[in-house]
């Protein structure tokens, strides 16, 4: 489902390079659940927007599917990101002005899907998150539990084919984290998501169908 090959990325600086990780391979099987781990600035969240096609590599190239990344035109890579892959960041950036369900609704909205057909999507979705009462409020008026819910629910809006999550619970206190990542588990086996999850949370790693642990520039077996 999702490979990526001889990855690297470079960053130029204006004294030296700063190397992040060079010919890095990793592959994930459709339907599974992966997580990457590693120090902060280890370059994992680097390596999520690359399979995300968030930013592009120095070199290397990254499939999902047929789809190669690299290949492709901007255009061409934004739609393609709209319809097959759902991104859940540590901050929901969600949009303040409008409500939860109206936040879900957007990534369909953006696809020319009917208002009226993005808005009982969005409700399912809400309701399968736990927050069927809530659709009509703010996220200033939702706990950060609730938001990062929100953000889940939006992620799976188009029902994707792969979820990139980067520290999905991480300005969360354990409890609300803990009953997150249940749910992250439990929507990915329900939709049969493939997914790759960055994290530092060593229970949330285990969750997953493996871990992976990005060292020097090197992906590793392990948490």
């Amino acid at each position: 489902m999702l490979r990526a090959e001889s990855l690297t990325k470079i960053y130029s600086g204006r004294a030296e390079d700063v190397i992040v990780f060079r010919d890095l391979d990793l592959e994930v099987a459709r339907g599974e659940m992966v997580a990457i781990t590693g120090e902060s600035g280890a370059g994992k969240s680097t390596l999520l927007h690359l399979l995300g096609g968030l930013d592009k590599p120095t070199s290397g190239s990254v499939k999902i599917g047929e789809f190669d990344i690299a290949k492709n035109a901007e255009l061409d890579l934004a739609c393609f990101r709209n319809r097959r892959i759902g991104f859940v960041f540590q901050f929901h950036h969600l949009l303040p002005e409008f409500s939860a369900a109206e936040n879900v609704m957007m990534p369909l909205l953006i696809g020319g899907a009917a208002k009226r057909d993005a808005a009982r999507r969005a409700n399912v979705l809400l309701d399968r998150v736990g927050l069927a009462g809530r659709a009509d409020h703010r996220p200033g008026e939702l706990s950060g539990g609730e938001q990062q819910r929100v953000a889940l629910a939006r992620a799976l809006a188009a029902s994707p084919a792969l979820l990139l999550a980067d520290e999905p619970t991480g300005n969360l206190d354990q409890r609300t984290g803990d009953e997150v990542h249940a749910l992250i588990r439990q929507l990915q086996r329900e939709e049969q998501l493939t997914a790759v999850i960055v994290t530092h949370n060593e229970k949330l790693a285990g969750l997953c169908d493996r871990a992976l642990r990005l060292e020097s520039g090197t992906l590793r077996a392990g948490a």
